[in-house]
């Protein structure tokens, strides 16, 4: 099972911001490929119409911008979620466990292919954060990331999967794509619209890569600092309650989570507590979707996460 490691996430320059980017259709009809981009940078360069720096504008804008966020192609969803990707691995470090990333990716994957958007594409993958605080990210196109402190909120199996398919109910619903404020498109498409065939100059060319940047700002500060709406979390907590129920895990186990985590957060602090609805808010919202009777606990599940987890 493939996991990523921070190299992969922040590209092969190793250092995070807009990394990989160039995702697809570009300008008019975002109508040239990541390779095409390159090319007409290189070229545009050779003639002299583009100075060094406007050729990497060219190359960093490539496939930043579609006709709205809904229009977003599932390749440029997951260049966008790479580089958020990016962002949050400047911000903390990765856990080197290999066997607790591959479990984690193992247990994930499973959410990822029961939910209703099975395929992605680039694919679920699922990275452990070496942080005691209690959070976990998921940003566009599947990659998710789930604090030590959050899995150490967690008392089985059941429990890491509600976590896991809690975040791949932001995927699915594409809940990160719609932090994108609708004005950094339209700006975009004022600028391309104003040039038409026209080579765009390096003004225009830094104002969509500003574009793009802001884009990956807002989804960011959506992850980091302000997080989703009541509404986002409570369909987020529908789709895993559907998830675990379809795998046969307890779907309860998600209770059981917010339960340990609503007696560990701090008021105030920098993690769930700053940018989720109360544990208690959340379990209100849960129960009534539950089954009335638990399954019962499947012993080698549980022994299997205790041999694993038992010291993240």
């Amino acid at each position: 099972m493939r996991h990523w490691n921070r190299r992969q996430f922040l590209g092969w320059g190793g250092k995070a911001g807009l990394i990989g980017i160039c995702s697809g259709p570009l300008w008019t009809a975002l109508l040239a490929g990541c390779k095409t981009t390159e090319i007409i940078a290189g070229m545009g360069q050779s003639v002299g119409v583009l100075d060094e720096r406007q050729a990497q504008s060219v190359i960093r804008a490539g496939g930043a911008v579609a006709r709205s966020f809904e229009d977003i192609t599932p390749e440029q969803e997951y260049y966008i979620g790479r580089t958020v990707g990016a962002v949050i691995l400047s911000k903390y470090t990765p856990y080197q466990n290999d066997e607790a990333n591959r479990y984690v990716n193992m247990v994930g994957t499973l959410a990822g292919l029961a939910s209703d958007r099975p395929e992605t594409f680039g694919g679920y993958h699922f990275l452990i954060l070496d942080s005691e605080e209690i959070n976990a990210f998921a940003a566009p196109g599947g990659l998710i990331f789930v604090t030590r402190g959050m899995l150490r909120c967690c008392g089985s199996e059941d429990a890491v999967a509600a976590v896991l398919a809690h975040e791949v109910g932001h995927v699915q619903h594409q809940h990160g794509l719609q932090a994108i404020k609708k004005s950094r498109v339209t700006s975009a498409l004022t600028i391309l619209a104003a040039e038409g065939a026209k080579t765009l100059g390096g003004q225009e060319l830094a104002q969509l890569t500003e574009v793009f940047e802001e884009s990956v700002s807002d989804v960011v500060s959506t992850l980091v600092a302000n997080g989703y709406s009541r509404a986002s979390e409570r369909e987020a907590d529908r789709a895993a309650v559907t998830v675990l129920a379809r795998l046969g895990y307890d779907s309860a186990a998600l209770v059981d989570m917010l339960e340990i985590m609503g007696a560990r957060l701090t008021p105030g602090g920098s993690d769930f507590a700053k940018t989720h609805p109360s544990p208690q808010s959340r379990i209100a919202d849960i129960r009534p979707l539950l089954p009335k009777t638990r399954p019962a606990a499947v012993a080698p599940r549980q022994r299997r996460f205790e041999q694993v987890l038992r010291q993240v």
